[in-house]
């Protein structure tokens, strides 16, 4: 089994003890790894009307079999259970250098079971585990608690190797739009991951590996990484706008395209975007570039600000840290009508430091904004004027949220909860409970057919047609129209599953001509498993129904499927056009092999091993 380390470890945090599994090459190869294997280990070991929060949650943490291999892009892990926000299968994605750590040091992934008696994190170095009392810093913020293990490891040069995944004060107060961060700033950000990590009361994971990946032909997986690296540099997202102004240099071409939404998407246009634009990050505040684990594009941003008047940034009036990405950039700056870039990079490093989701933690805000605008919420409940534009509404509210004061209680349960609360649930711009990210479907027909049927909620790394709509990477399709959107959302998701399963950056499908092709070359000279194409198209449906069954057996249904009632009632976009999403959903369940329910059928599940 090479490319895969063949084991799994299993920690029942109720018990404190731990045990290694080896994965049964059967069982793994329909799934391929990450997202794949995760979610099949948690639909099969946890009943899917389980509570988050109680013990017989699993919590999984997966690597895939191009992670830590050094194919390009190759940093990602999976975090996989149910999520406390929209009570769908949660499987949230992450970079840096944690997943590649845990391969080295020897295993797959980690299954935590249980609950801990106290706060606990969990030890790795190679085949030493150790489940160690993490009392001493329970309560401290993500980057205290990296620096806090390093701190009390004697050899100095151990201290130095390690990689932490933790949770902050939110994921401890079970936010439900808590994430778990790793290497301080990356984040395995969406579905309250981080929650059901603090539930557990387990702060941390530290891990050290010495140990290689067996390759059984290095000279065929060097050629296909140089083949693969080659196709990313040529590509002018991968290779020239990615690097240059990392993913915030979407804002612009968002903007243009009158699709960012903006005062909590009930405009498509920003007038002032450009102040929050990855150009002028790259003039002002931008330090360095930063990458993950063998990445060629290093689209991360290593910034600093300053604020030496005090304008609502606390003390001290210097900071530093990563980001922000485009899709907090965007929620925190034109969905809350807010283009201080200080203020929303302070309000993303905040985020960073408390564990939370920056694009729930942002939609919850855009969503107070126009609770307080119009009246529902009141300034007594608030402590504050929060009208749109007001960027120390931005920063105070969410500190707030992570430390779970005053308003900050309700804020903390994710933007469905805030305006269901105050009588307005409308208002909440997202899907299944999860918030919208800043691609308004009124102009782009397919993100309104992908929210709506992304097994997570709303999401645009469930199968990124932005890629194809707007920026044209593969082919260049009409934004406007629904025909053939359906099959497009299909093959994205898919496509989009197998990445996410094989440890590959989805940013590996913004590159003009990496596809399947790409994908199989570099595991199959990984691995030597000999995977087909038809094969990863098939695993790709495999896990995307497989999520569907989860779902479908925790209570959603086909009603789930929709899209707030803004965007399929009231105009917008450059045409001033609503989404027409029943237009699409109907095609999109024939091509799933689904029934008008969207219920997949038995000849569906047969065909791919699922009945």
């Amino acid at each position: 089994m090479e490319a895969w380390m063949g084991k799994i470890l299993r920690v029942n945090l109720s018990y404190g003890d731990y045990h290694i599994e080896e994965i049964d090459p059967d069982y793994l190869r329909p799934y391929l790894g990450g997202r794949g294997l995760g979610s099949k280990i948690l639909y099969d070991e946890v009943d899917p009307q389980v509570d988050p929060f109680s013990p017989e949650n699993k919590l999984i943490f997966m690597t895939g079999p191009l992670t830590g291999t050094g194919a390009p892009c190759s940093s990602r892990y999976m975090v996989i259970t149910k999520s406390p926000l929209s009570g769908t299968i949660a499987c949230s994605n992450s970079g840096g250098f944690f997943g590649p750590e845990l391969k080295f040091a020897g295993y797959d992934g980690i299954i935590f079971e249980g609950v801990a008696d106290e706060p606990v994190y969990l030890w790795i170095n190679d085949d030493e585990v150790e489940i160690r009392s993490a009392a001493e810093f329970w309560g401290k913020t993500t980057h205290e608690t990296e620096d806090f293990i390093r701190a009390k490891i004697e050899n100095k040069y151990l201290a130095k190797e390690i990689r932490v995944a933790s949770i902050g004060p939110a994921g401890e107060k079970l936010s439900r739009i808590a994430c778990v961060i790793n290497d301080k700033n990356r984040a395995a950000g969406r579905s309250g991951v981080g929650a059901v990590m603090g539930s557990k009361k387990l702060k941390a994971i530290a891990v050290r590996g010495t140990g290689k990946i067996m390759l059984p032909d290095k000279e065929a997986f060097h050629k296909a990484v140089l083949h693969a690296r080659d196709v990313i540099r040529a590509g002018p997202v991968t290779g020239e706008a990615l690097p240059a102004y990392g993913t915030a240099v979407l804002v612009n071409i968002i903007n243009e395209a009158k699709i960012l939404p903006t005062n909590n998407w009930q405009v498509t246009y920003f007038e002032t975007a450009n102040k929050i634009a990855g150009e002028t990050i790259a003039e002002t505040i931008l330090k360095r570039p930063k990458g993950c684990f063998a990445c060629p594009i290093a689209c991360g941003r290593l910034t600093e600000i300053s604020d030496p008047q005090n304008t609502g940034m606390g003390s001290p009036k210097y900071f530093k840290g990563e980001g922000p990405e485009y899709e907090t950039v965007e929620l925190m700056g034109a969905s809350c009508g807010i283009d201080n870039l200080a203020a929303i990079t302070k309000a993303n490093y905040l985020c960073n430091e408390m564990g939370m989701d920056t694009i729930s933690a942002a939609a919850t805000v855009a969503t107070a904004m126009e609770l307080y605008e119009k009246g529902y919420l009141p300034e007594k409940d608030l402590g504050l004027k929060a009208n749109f534009g007001n960027a120390d509404a931005l920063i105070i509210l969410t500190e707030k949220m992570g430390k779970r004061e005053g308003i900050g209680d309700i804020m903390a349960e994710g933007g469905y909860r805030l305006a269901e609360q105050y009588g307005h649930p409308e208002l909440f711009m997202g899907v299944k409970k999860l918030e919208a990210p800043a691609y308004d479907p009124r102009g782009v027909q397919s993100m309104g057919l992908q929210y709506a049927t992304s097994n997570r909620g709303a999401c645009h790394v469930r199968g990124y047609a932005i890629a194809n709509e707007i920026l044209g990477v593969h082919v260049k399709t009409d934004p406007l129209i629904t025909e053939g959107k359906a099959e497009m959302v299909k093959t994205f998701q898919d496509i989009t599953a197998v990445i996410d399963s094989s440890g590959l950056c989805l940013f590996v499908a913004l590159a003009t001509n990496f596809l399947y092709e790409e994908i199989q070359s570099l595991i199959n000279a990984a691995s030597g498993a000999g995977y087909t194409v038809d094969e990863l198209v098939s695993i790709g449906e495999r896990i995307s129904n497989l999520e569907r069954l989860f779902n479908l057996k925790a209570g959603l249904t086909k009603a789930d499927d929709t899209l707030p009632k803004r965007l399929l009632e009231e105009p917008g976009g450059p045409k001033g056009d609503v989404c027409r999403l029943n237009e699409m959903l109907p095609e999109y369940y024939q091509l799933r092999g689904w029934d008008e329910n969207g219920v997949p059928t038995t000849d569906k599940l047969s065909g791919l091993g699922l009945q």
